[in-house]
């Protein structure tokens, strides 16, 4: 095959750079022909129809998943053809692409999981013939039939030994500075993280101090905040190869830039040029850590329904108000909070947000500040930062850290961190399924049973394949929709679909994974049980499944009309 490197097997089809472009084509066809039916029935007047929209969720939301897999293709389709174009395109690359494409061209036709319990299917979308259609498609039945067998598994997994020790299976087609960053943090993460994870797991305790300052001291904070405000100025995609080889460690250390992240940008993109100068520099050094405090009892997603009131005294505001699953606030120096500041208001109108600076606080005394108490809410996984309820009685936010000094715009500043948000997202959720396969595969070959490794049985190896298969998608996606961020570019369709795939392909992952571990795998002692754990996390925060898919489908049906 022209174009490939290091071909080894007649498992990988001919012409498969040609064979995917077309297969995308024919999904993009089927996805025409299914916005018409679903647009019909959701925006009957060229916009959508809120009833309908809540009365047809089923229908809604399996063509958000629909799209996401289309996109996914494509941005598979599109790596195979540079590795291709680059002479870089190995024998693994292309049968995971071609594996990929079979598993999700299938699902397609037969039915899309959207969670383990709910199948979105030809028929309930009026797309039964279109879905024939499809199959007829040259392409697409030769990537069905053949792109999955038996020898093409038992190919690829010939493949998987060899990359224990590397970070990724496939030749991701990073360049050299991407390249370089995550060796960096790989190396980190092995030698100061993955020793300790499971034990911070296991007592439930905070992320070591020395930790969180090594990882500042790397940039982690900074990683994106322009170099004129400390930070390194780097983009979202080095953000998504950061996260994802810090999450791989461990989540709670990939998480803890999310707060970071949000912050800059929230400050970046509202803030008054004093709020600038006095934030950013701290936050990228980590004299500061933030965290979001956003989220209230009983409102979940409908931000719109906040009740957190701010109430202007003199040159002050009190803040007054109940706030739930607030990640890593006791050891955070810096809120980002919002509030409703016009009482008149009921929906995202009245909010605004408030750069609320606080104590750092422990365990004996984790809000050491006027006006403000909390508990901690005990939870299954995504430890080592710990999460809270906040109770604020009267307190105290000078008026000059209102964000940009300007009421009302709230809502505005936080949808604009969405995209950012939703990225490292998925990132994280990259680096919790390659934990997940590479602690599978690890098992797997070193559990003899029946006189053998237990990776010798097709159906173990399969399921380390088809892992494989999905990080090949859900890394493209996500760099992707970085790369269209780093380009200024509007991506809050790309990260939502990026997030939703990602979230469920890593626990798919972590479940398979613990599944290869039997019994040991139900075992506490064994890392497993953990990122099963923090696997679960990740299909619930910024933005739930049900949320992001009802997020991609109205955006796509206003987008496509």
């Amino acid at each position: 095959m022209d174009g490939m490197a290091d071909v080894k097997s007649s498992q990988v089809l001919e012409n498969l750079t040609t064979l995917l472009q077309d297969a995308v084509s024919a999904t993009d066809t089927y996805k025409s022909a299914i916005h018409s039916r679903v647009g019909a029935i959701l925006a009957p007047e060229g916009k959508i129809d809120r009833a309908k929209f809540s009365a047809n969720q089923h229908l809604a939301h399996g063509y958000a998943w629909i799209v996401t897999y289309v996109e996914t293709l494509r941005e598979t389709a599109n790596w195979v053809s540079r590795l291709e174009g680059e002479g870089q395109l190995g024998e693994i690359d292309a049968l995971l692409a071609q594996i990929l494409f079979s598993k999700y061209l299938a699902d397609l036709v037969g039915g899309v999981p959207m969670n383990q319990g709910e199948t979105i299917r030809p028929h309930e979308l009026g797309a039964l013939e279109d879905a024939d259609t499809l199959l007829a498609a040259p392409a697409v039945r030769t990537l069905i039939e053949r792109g999955l067998t038996p020898d093409v598994m038992a190919a690829a997994a010939a493949h998987l030994p060899d990359s224990l020790g590397r970070a990724t299976v496939e030749n991701t087609g990073e360049d050299e500075t991407m390249s370089m960053i995550r060796d960096q943090f790989r190396r980190y993460a092995e030698d100061k993280i993955v020793p300790h994870a499971h034990e911070w797991h296991l007592k439930n305790d905070y992320i070591p101090m020395d930790v969180v300052n090594e990882m500042a001291e790397l940039g982690v904070f900074g990683l994106t905040i322009p170099e004129e405000f400390g930070g390194l100025g780097m983009g979202k995609t080095a953000m998504c190869v950061v996260s994802e080889e810090l999450s791989r460690g461990y989540i709670g250390t990939g998480s803890l830039g999310t707060r970071s992240e949000i912050a800059a940008e929230l400050i970046l993109i509202g803030g008054t040029d004093a709020q600038k100068q006095k934030y950013l520099p701290a936050i990228a050094s980590g004299e500061i850590l933030p965290t979001a405090v956003f989220t209230e009892p009983n409102t979940g997603s409908d931000l719109g329904a906040l009740r957190t009131r701010a109430v202007k005294a003199g040159e002050s505001y009190k803040i007054t108000g109940n706030k739930t699953w607030i990640t890593h606030p006791v050891r955070a120096d810096l809120m980002t909070l919002l509030a409703r500041t016009d009482p008149n208001t009921n929906n995202f109108s009245g909010l605004s947000m408030f750069l609320a600076e606080k104590p750092r606080g422990d365990d004996d005394h984790p809000f050491p500040a006027d006006g403000m108490t909390g508990g901690e809410i005990e939870v299954l996984g995504y430890r080592g930062m710990k999460e809270y309820e906040i109770g604020f009685d009267e307190f105290e936010v000078p008026a000059a850290n209102l964000l940009g000094e300007t009421e009302g715009m709230g809502f505005k500043h936080l949808m604009a961190t969405f995209e950012s948000a939703r990225i490292q997202t998925a990132a994280r959720a990259v680096g919790v399924a390659q934990c997940a396969y590479e602690l599978g595969l690890r098992y797997a070959l070193d559990r003899n049973q029946f006189g053998q490794s237990i990776f010798n049985f097709p159906r173990v190896a399969n399921k380390l394949v088809m892992m494989a298969a999905e990080l090949v998608g859900i890394r493209q996606l996500t760099y992707f929709s970085a790369r269209q961020k780093d380009q200024d570019k509007r991506c809050d369709l790309e990260a939502g679909m990026a997030k939703l795939l990602a979230a469920r392909a890593a626990w798919t992952a972590a479940d398979n994974a613990l599944q290869i571990h039997g019994g040991n795998g139900f075992a506490l002692e064994y890392p497993i049980s953990r990122v099963l754990q923090d696997a679960r996390i990740l299909n619930i925060f910024e933005g739930d499944g049900e949320v992001q898919a009802r997020v991609i489908a109205r955006r796509e049906i206003v987008v496509s009309n």
